[in-house]
């Protein structure tokens, strides 16, 4: 398989093999969508609102939850993928190491709920969300780069048929 991606539940209670393929899917596709044509991993840490927001206070001083976070290994270029991966590749996997997430149940659930639509969108947005993040996309302010990354979200999201 040319993505691998790791995910793990930091509760036993939240675990779950359905939310685990359905991520998978989604960030696949994400991947698939974005063109990134090299072999890749992505960890990805299910979590509830205490434990997004000990790992936000420790990485980014933010002392507050929120409902996901992402970690690029790289500095990358929205929709300018680079051409040659050989320098990326962690020599022990074979991939390149795009980065990790961190994605709150528990906060997924209410967003979930505070905008009508089910917790399988919810969720398949968060992890969208930040793979864009991861490969280079941001949304600092309301201009081009938000619209851009909003852009890609809705075509990725479209695809998975999780429009709003």
């Amino acid at each position: 398989m040319k993505y691998k991606i790791n995910i793990r539940f930091d509760k036993k209670r939240l675990a779950n093999v359905g939310m685990s393929m359905h991520l998978t899917r989604c960030i696949t596709t994400a991947l698939k969508v974005q063109q990134v044509n090299f072999p890749c991993e992505i960890n990805v840490l299910v979590t509830d609102d205490a434990g997004i927001r000990a790992i936000n206070n420790a990485q980014r001083n933010i002392d507050q939850a929120t409902d996901v976070l992402s970690f690029p290994m790289f500095t990358l270029t929205p929709e300018q993928l680079p051409e040659d991966v050989t320098a990326m590749i962690d020599p022990d996997t074979g991939r390149v190491p795009l980065g990790d997430m961190a994605i709150s149940l528990q906060r997924a659930m209410v967003q979930a709920d505070e905008f009508g639509h089910g917790i399988k969108r919810e969720l398949g947005y968060l992890a969208v969300h930040s793979v864009l993040h991861l490969l280079g996309y941001d949304h600092l302010d309301e201009g081009p780069m938000k619209r851009q990354m909003r852009r890609q979200e809705e075509t990725i999201m479209a695809q998975l048929l999780l429009t709003r």
